[in-house]
This record gives C-alpha cells, sequence and structure tokens, in this order.
C-alpha cells in the first residue's frame, strides 16, 4: 500500500486506482488548514496556563506547577504541529510541481500527435521533387522577364561613338549660344544729350587779362549783382593785380 493509501484511507486492493494529484493536494490543503486551527488552540490554552501560574505562583504553588506542565505539554504538541505543517507544505508544493509537469507533457505528447498525423502524409523524395520544381519554374520566370524587358532594335543597329560625338554637337552649339545671349549685342545705344541749357553756378567770377603792346587789359564777368562799393573795392584790387604783372 502506497503512502498515500496509508494517510488519506485508498487503495482497497492491488487493483485499486489511487487517488489523482488534484486530489491528494486538495486533502493536503485541508490537512493544513486543520493543523493552522490547532495551533492556535493550543498558543492560546499556553498563553492561559501561563497567566495561571503567575496567579498561584505565591498563593498556590501545586496549581501554579500544575499549569506550567500542561504549558509544556502544549507547547510540545505544537512543536510538532510545525514539523508535521512543514512536511504537508513540502509534499503538497512536489505535488503542484509534478502535476504541473505532468499537464505539459499531456500536451507536448498531443502536440506531438498532431505533427505526426501532419506529416503522415508526406514523402521527403516527394517534397525534394516539388522544391526543385519550384526552383526550375522561378528561373524559368525570372528569364522570361529578362527577355520581354530587353529593348529590340527590329534590325536597326546604330553606331555608339558617332551618337555620342553627335551629342557632343549639340551640347557645344547650346553653349554658344548661351554664351551669346549672356555677352548681349555689341552696339549699346547711348542716351540722348538733354535739350536744355544747364543752369549756372553762382557766385563764379571769371577774369580774362589780354596783352595789347605790353598793356594788360582785363574783362570780367559776374551773375551777381554788385553795390558801388563793391565794384570799387573790386576794380581797386583788379588794378593792383595789373600793375604786379607789368
Amino acid at each position: 500500500m502506497s503512502l498515500f493509501a496509508k494517510i488519506f484511507g485508498g487503495g482497497g486492493g492491488k487493483g485499486g486506482k489511487g487517488p489523482s494529484p488534484q486530489e491528494a493536494i486538495q486533502k493536503l490543503r485541508e490537512t493544513e488548514e486543520m493543523l493552522t486551527k490547532k495551533q492556535e488552540f493550543l498558543e492560546k490554552k499556553i498563553e492561559q496556563e501561563l497567566q495561571i501560574a503567575k496567579k498561584n505562583g505565591t498563593k498556590n504553588k501545586r496549581a501554579a506547577l500544575q499549569a506550567l506542565k500542561r504549558k509544556k505539554r502544549y507547547e510540545k504538541q505544537l512543536t510538532q504541529i510545525d514539523g508535521t505543517l512543514s512536511t504537508i507544505e513540502f509534499q503538497r508544493e512536489a505535488l503542484e510541481n509534478a502535476n504541473t509537469n505532468t499537464e505539459v507533457l499531456k500536451n507536448m505528447g498531443f502536440a506531438a500527435k498532431a505533427m505526426k498525423s501532419a506529416h503522415e502524409n508526406m514523402d521527403i523524395d516527394k517534397v525534394d521533387d516539388l522544391m526543385q520544381d519550384i526552383t526550375e519554374q522561378q528561373e524559368l520566370a525570372q528569364e522570361i522577364s529578362d527577355a520581354i524587358s530587353k529593348p529590340v532594335g527590329f534590325g536597326e543597329e546604330f553606331d555608339e561613338d558617332e551618337l555620342l560625338a553627335e551629342l557632343d554637337e549639340l551640347e557645344q552649339e547650346e553653349l554658344d549660344k548661351n554664351l551669346l545671349e549672356i555677352g548681349g549685342p555689341e552696339n549699346v545705344p547711348l542716351p540722348n544729350v538733354p535739350s536744355t541749357s544747364l543752369p549756372s553756378r553762382p557766385g563764379r567770377r571769371l577774369l580774362t587779362f589780354h596783352r595789347n603792346d605790353n598793356i594788360y587789359t582785363h574783362t570780367h564777368t559776374h551773375t551777381h549783382t554788385r553795390s558801388a562799393s563793391q565794384c570799387s573795392s573790386y576794380n581797386a584790387h583788379t588794378s593792383y593785380l595789373s600793375r604786379r604783372l607789368l
């Protein structure tokens, strides 16, 4: 009889079926809850016995000693329950991991069967032949595309060097034309001479000396009107210049 059967009472005989992992995990969780409640009960009892021992410590030593003995038994039971809970927790975690692994392996086996069923009607030789046919058809399609895209002259052939030379001449003519347009015409028309006379500058004075038989005479013009005193001073100045020249 297995350990599970001894603990949970399962497996009536050799032909009996053991509990499933889910059932065992559920049972272990219920046992953990029961032991946890018993722990809480024992902790309360230990506290009560401690209070009784304190209360009767000086009045009734016998009652105090009995309370301490009960306290020790409760503490021992509490220690045992702690160890049991640790074992049950470890066992539950192992069962949970085993159950997870079982589900994973089951799903992997299901996927493997599906893959096998998918490949059942496939032959590797047929696959190779099919891939070879696909490759040949792709190469044929590429050759057809190249042939269609190749330019056809319909029997007319041209000298490429001659075409290039003609193109150079056309470019040179276009360049010369552009240079002439930039330079402009040779005869550029000049602006017309103004028909109206320019105004004379105010205050300008012209003094001219004439020599006639070693005698210098002068004339002058002025655009401003002068007073009598200004004319007298000006005549004296010009007479002085005449004597200096003589």
